[in-house]
């Protein structure tokens, strides 16, 4: 099972992409048992094509859509496991910690390159970076480079894919 994270999708009015289309689009590829999670571009599906295959076909389909790239991270369902796994806030309330989904290993110099910092705490993953938002995302004013490439889902969202991609609910 594969799960897929669009950027920019639903997000402040810009980059609309129902997820009924983007289901059937999907499938129009030849993905199978495709189902999406929330209005945000979360989508957990099955191939037996390569990881490399999945994510160009997908991104190509997305693009003659949209008109324009839409950034793809792509995640298999034991990858996710590992990153909850690995995840460095457990006492952390799920809804306050984020996961930036990056296509690649995140930079050494992210933490002093950092912006907008003030009461998070950030630690780098293996194509991820965890933050720990106390007083909430929403009043967060922290910017990373590597947001402009990533896309954040919190650890609740994350949970329920991994759940959905291994097919158990809850």
């Amino acid at each position: 099972m594969y799960i897929a994270l669009l950027r920019a999708v639903n997000v402040g009015g810009t980059g609309k992409l129902p997820m009924a289309d983007l289901r059937s689009m999907a499938e129009e590829i030849g993905f199978r048992d495709v189902r999406t999670y929330i209005q945000s571009g979360n989508l957990v599906f099955e191939s037996d094509a390569p990881f490399s295959a999945v994510r160009l076909s997908l991104e190509e389909r997305l693009e003659n859509y949209a008109g324009k790239p839409v950034g793809v991270l792509l995640r298999t369902t034991q990858e996710v496991w590992n990153l909850l796994r690995c995840n460095p806030f457990p006492n952390a309330e799920p809804n306050k910690v984020g996961v930036l989904f990056l296509n690649d290993a995140p930079k050494s110099d992210t933490l002093e390159t950092a912006k907008g910092h003030s009461d998070e705490v950030i630690e780098l993953g293996v194509r991820e970076i965890y933050i720990h938002f106390p007083s909430g995302m929403g009043k967060s004013k922290l910017r990373l480079r590597a947001m402009a490439d990533g896309t954040m889902r919190n650890l609740n969202t994350v949970t329920r894919l991994a759940k959905m991609a291994q097919g158990t609910s809850g």
